[in-house]
């Protein structure tokens, strides 16, 4: 497999002071349906997700329930675990940042930096918020109506002072600049490409990488009094999931520089700021693009635990399905903005878009073959216009997708499978086979063996979105799993005819239980 068939893409580890919610959740679909479909497509994938356990947060809830940081952070650590199972994720690694081998990452890390110049001793005073994990300049800070200093992000700040070690951030301004300016698209969204710049230019400060007011962390070589601030920590896991320390091991020459960091926008400075300079100050590759994210309000509401409206993503999918729900957080906004999750838009998906647009197209072609071409492929006669226009729009489908996705835009994507579906329902409506039936059996035929191939093709690309529906539909074409890659995409490799077919079944029923009240 060379380097040019390889994709190495990963979420942020979750802090596992948090229980998982539906911003979790989005940020590990998104990745698993880049990684599924770049499998499909002949690449050789690595998918990484995990939790981050290290941190004064972990520390003090620790405290708080009586157990030892470690016993909280396993605990926590297999809820996100759960979560990526239930999701149906097809992850290939779940790192843990208390885990040996990233623990010797680090601290080779650290060393790296360290004889390089990169790392002093000296001493940190200013404001850090525990919540966040990071430390604030008073430019950036604004006044409650308590009268508390408070973080961009709404949290408490404190005023902090004690011995640190600083990594030579300032140095870095210049060089960070110049590499944004050469790798146009190594951060996304626009805006968040934007506001990355804004920030550097506006100058950077010497960052402090470690702390001495606790003990919960990776220690410092050669200096146990301090443990390592947690980005440092964090951040590192990406590189020791692929084989660092050993830069020369053919895993890390085959995984990295990885190819994508999916992240919410709230932590887009860290990995588009302080990793890139980490990792160029080892003289290690930065990584080739990071992708910011918005977040989901409810039902219009901002999220938050105090109004108690906290989205559960394994509630979400006991009450509506896996599949429908993976649909949903990818179709409904576009991929990067902020957006807004309703019960009653979530209804308006499945029923418009999957149960009466793909499910009904599926159901009544197959069902249509079943009664009327002896249970199998029908034989196609010459082609129409019209079945050329069809097929050349399924088959057009996979480089669109291929641009879509690989931009992470997968609303594009999706809207541009159901502008075939649409265009495969119109078509219905134009041929009417059950008339043809009665006027022109083979024409009849030709028809459905268009739909039918049509079908295939749709079914074959809402793999990545929806893998179970999606083999459903293909089990119900007799499509053999050998030939559900892209490689069998196209008319090359289209529906034999006198394949026997099982009987159809429906794939996406309708949702008629609507919360009272939702909007």
């Amino acid at each position: 497999m060379t380097a040019a068939r390889r994709f190495y893409v990963t979420t942020p580890i979750y802090y596992v002071n948090d229980k998982p919610h539906i911003g979790h959740a989005y940020t590990t679909l998104a990745c698993d349906v880049l990684a599924r479909f770049k499998r499909l497509d002949g690449f050789d994938v690595k998918f990484l997700t995990g939790t981050d356990e290290h941190g004064q947060k972990v520390e003090k809830s620790a405290d708080a329930a009586g157990v030892a940081p470690q016993a909280l952070a396993d605990a926590n650590s297999a809820n996100f675990r759960d979560l990526a199972a239930a999701l149906g994720c097809s992850n290939d690694d779940f790192i843990r940042t208390t885990e040996p081998r990233h623990v010797a990452a680090c601290q080779d890390l650290w060393r790296v930096l360290v004889e390089k110049g990169e790392i002093s001793l000296g001493a940190y005073e200013g404001w850090y918020s525990v919540r966040d994990e990071a430390f604030y300049g008073e430019d950036e800070l604004t006044v409650g109506p308590d009268g508390a200093k408070r973080a961009p992000t709404g949290a408490p700040v404190e005023w902090v002072k004690e011995p640190s070690y600083f990594f030579h951030l300032s140095r870095w301004q210049d060089r960070l600049l110049a590499w944004y300016e050469a790798n146009p698209d190594c951060i996304a969204p626009t805006s968040r490409r934007n506001e990355v710049m804004s920030f550097v230019k506006g100058g950077l400060q010497d960052l402090s990488v470690s702390r001495t007011s606790f003990s919960w962390g990776i220690p410092v070589p050669g200096d146990s009094a301090h443990v390592m601030y947690v980005w440092l920590d964090a951040l590192t896991n990406y590189i020791t999931a692929a084989g660092y320390p050993d830069t020369q091991g053919g895993a890390f020459t085959r995984w990295w520089p990885a190819d994508l960091h999916m992240v919410g926008k709230d932590i887009v400075r860290f990995h588009a700021v302080y990793w890139p300079a980490f990792l160029m100050a080892a003289g290690l590759e930065p990584p080739k693009r990071v992708f910011a994210h918005g977040w989901w309000t409810n039902e219009g509401q901002k999220i938050s635990k105090s109004l108690g409206n906290v989205i559960d993503p394994l509630m979400l999918i006991e009450k509506y399905g896996l599949d429908q729900v993976r649909y949903f957080l990818l179709r409904e906004v576009p991929f990067g903005n902020d957006g807004d999750f309703s019960h009653r838009a979530m209804v308006n998906r499945m029923n418009g878009e999957l149960a009466n647009d793909y499910g009904n197209l599926a159901q009544r072609v197959l069902s249509m073959i079943g009664k009327n071409c002896a249970a199998q492929v029908p034989q196609p006669g010459a082609l129409a216009d019209d079945d050329r226009a069809l097929l050349d729009a399924a088959y057009g489908l996979l480089p669109a997708l291929r641009d879509a996705l690989d931009r992470q835009m997968f609303h594009e994507g999706l809207e541009a499978l159901w502008v075939v579906v649409r265009a495969a329902n119109a078509y219905v409506d134009r041929q009417a086979p059950w008339a043809l039936k009665k006027t022109d059996p083979a024409r009849m035929a030709t028809v459905l063996w268009v739909l039918a191939e049509t079908i295939r093709a749709l079914a074959l690309l809402t793999q990545a979105f929806m893998p179970t529906a999606s083999a459903r539909l293909l089990d119900q074409l007799a499509v053999p799993e050998v030939r559900r890659g892209f490689d069998s995409f196209g008319a090359g490799h289209a529906l034999a005819a006198g394949t026997p077919l099982p009987p159809p079944a429906g794939i996406f029923p309708r949702f008629v239980e609507v919360e009272q009240g939702a909007n």
